[in-house]
C-alpha cells in the first residue's frame, strides 16, 4: 500500500495579513480558504491595534481563540468581564449564548479557529446590549455569500 503524507506546513511570516471585520483588525488567513484548504476548521492569526473595540457578537459555529501577545478585556454576554493575555484561551460555543466582545489593551494577537470552512456559516451577527437582539449588515452577508442558501431538506 502506498500511502501519501498530506502534512502541511505553513509559515505564518509568509502571509499577508488582510483587513479584519473591525478597525483596527487584521488576520492572515492560515488554513480553512482556497489555498490552503481544510475539511472542517478555518485557522488564522488575528492582530488588533491598542484601542481597539470589537463590538458584542456571535457566530453561529464555535470559536476558539487563543491568546499569542498583548493583553485585552473580553466580555461576555451578560457584561461579565475577563483579563486575557499571552496564554488564555477563550472558547465561544456556537449561537448568541456564547457571544463575546474585545476591548483591546495592548497590541494584541490571537490564533482564531472557527469549526467550519463554510462561508454561510463564517458570519458574525453584532448584539445589542440592551435589547440582546442581533443583526448583520447587508454588505457583510453579502461578503460571507449569505443572501441565498442551499436548503437543508
Amino acid at each position: 500500500m502506498d500511502v501519501k503524507p498530506t502534512l502541511r506546513v505553513i509559515d505564518a511570516a509568509h502571509i499577508n495579513a488582510e483587513p479584519g471585520v473591525t478597525a483596527g483588525q487584521t488576520m492572515q488567513r492560515i488554513v480553512g480558504h482556497a489555498a490552503e484548504p481544510s475539511d472542517r476548521i478555518r485557522a488564522g492569526l488575528a492582530t488588533y491595534t491598542a484601542g481597539s473595540y470589537e463590538q458584542l457578537h456571535w457566530h453561529p459555529i464555535e470559536a476558539y481563540y487563543f491568546v499569542v501577545a498583548g493583553h485585552a478585556t473580553v466580555r461576555d454576554l451578560d457584561g461579565n468581564e475577563y483579563p486575557v493575555g499571552p496564554g488564555c484561551s477563550i472558547y465561544a460555543p456556537a449561537g448568541i449564548a456564547g457571544a463575546h466582545e474585545w476591548e483591546v489593551k495592548e497590541s494584541l494577537q490571537l490564533l482564531a479557529v472557527r469549526a467550519t470552512t463554510e462561508s454561510d456559516r463564517k458570519m458574525q451577527f453584532t448584539v445589542d446590549k440592551k435589547t440582546k437582539r442581533s443583526f448583520i449588515e447587508l454588505e457583510e452577508l453579502a461578503k460571507r455569500g449569505g443572501l441565498s442558501f442551499k436548503s437543508h431538506y
